[in-house]
């Protein structure tokens, strides 16, 4: 897998970055655990977590103990399109644990490993 870092129109994403991203009133963590070239795209292998916070300051305590947060989607391979579907910033960056990695390792390993070109907010049922 290449770790490489991807630059947007606004953002430069890199493999370790928890991202927030905004609902109605809470907002949301995913965590960028791998990055690879996929049809001469990035590919995105998206982690998700269950909790929702009041606010940007809240979201930033709870990564202090991000070991124990849980996650509603350990592992989703997102299309480059799907990634960038849902307004997404960097709040911080966390190392990728052996466990994210061994994540991306099964997906590779599955004859069927699927690619999701549908956004990270309709995979955790929101609009």
């Amino acid at each position: 897998m290449n770790n490489i870092d991807y630059m947007t129109d606004n953002e430069r994403f890199s493999v370790g970055d928890c991202l927030i991203f905004q609902l109605e009133s809470a907002y949301g963590l995913l965590k960028i655990i791998g990055i690879e070239n996929y049809d001469n795209q990035p590919l995105w292998h998206i982690s998700a977590f269950s909790d929702f916070f009041p606010d940007v300051e809240s979201a930033e305590s709870a990564l202090e103990n991000i070991s124990v947060m849980k996650r509603e989607i350990r592992h989703i391979a997102l299309t480059n399109r799907a990634f960038l579907s849902t307004q997404l910033a960097v709040i911080a960056n966390k190392p990728v644990t052996e466990e994210e990695v061994g994540l991306i390792s099964e997906w590779r390993a599955d004859p069927e490993r699927k690619v999701s070109d549908r956004s990270i907010r309709l995979h955790l049922g929101l609009r």
